[in-house]
């Protein structure tokens, strides 16, 4: 299956025994497209993203990520791809600079562009000076910046992000953001996941919202609005809509009995 989009997803249905995360999904992304997948807790959302990696396989359908075939050749997929999870496995008995040095070499970076790369980026997000601790010794906030830098060092065509700026300061979520700006001019497509829709709203160019497995919507913000006939609303209130979850009030006043 070849594919003129960044990612082609069709009739992609993900069972765990009963439990089906992902019902008969399809989608395509266009390269350069910034776009997120949102949707509330057991969506569907993580299990996606690593179907994407080739870092679980689906069921039944078909995946073409970059022109590659995920299921016939995940590792093509992988070098081409930088991906954050939610919770990043990083080999805390490193230092900073020694994880970054190993990530590198696993991409084959020339030693000669590595490091300038990673002193960039340390710098860049402010972990100058720290690179040298160990891993274990870092906030959550410090290890998310070590993974967005592994994930950003290759120069990679798709970035997949899931939360890509939990547990970041101010300043290096705008860097972040800015930096997803940028690498879209060039072509770099981006998908992420994030439960703080002001990042989905602000950043994404098209917005997916999930639930219990399907595609509830997609589109732009303009598109969305029309979909949940709320012409003004921000995308908290039409999440919420769509998700069938608008009435809080009652939950509220249940908690204040």
């Amino acid at each position: 299956m070849s594919s003129p989009y960044a990612v082609d997803i069709r009739n992609v249905t993900k069972r765990y025994n009963e439990l089906v995360a992902v019902n008969t999904m399809n989608l395509t992304i266009q390269t350069g497209e910034i776009f997120a997948l949102l949707g509330p807790n057991g969506s569907g959302k993580s299990t996606t993203l690593k179907m994407l990696m080739g870092l679980v396989q689906p069921t039944v359908g078909e995946i073409n990520v970059l022109g590659v075939d995920v299921l016939k050749d995940p590792v093509a997929v992988k070098q081409q791809v930088g991906y954050v999870p939610e919770s990043p496995n990083i080999y805390e008995f490193l230092t900073g600079i020694e994880y970054l040095d190993f990530i590198a070499d696993i991409y084959g970076i020339p030693t000669s562009e590595k490091k300038q790369r990673i002193t960039e980026y340390l710098k860049a997000l402010q972990l100058e000076g720290r690179e040298g601790d160990m891993i274990n010794s870092y906030s959550d906030g410090m290890k998310k910046k070590i993974s967005l830098i592994s994930a950003f060092l290759h120069k990679p065509k798709l970035l997949i992000l899931d939360e890509p700026l939990n547990a970041l300061d101010p300043r290096s979520a705008r860097i972040v953001k800015d930096l997803l700006h940028e690498l879209k001019a060039q072509g770099v497509t981006t998908i992420l996941s994030t439960h703080v829709l002001e990042i989905a709203e602000a950043l994404c160019d098209r917005i997916a919202i999930m639930y219990q497995g399907n595609i509830l919507a997609l589109g732009t913000m303009e598109e969305l609005r029309g979909r949940a006939s709320m012409p003004n609303s921000g995308l908290e209130d039409i999440f919420l809509r769509l998700t069938g979850t608008g009435d809080l009030r009652a939950v509220v006043e249940e908690l204040l009995r």
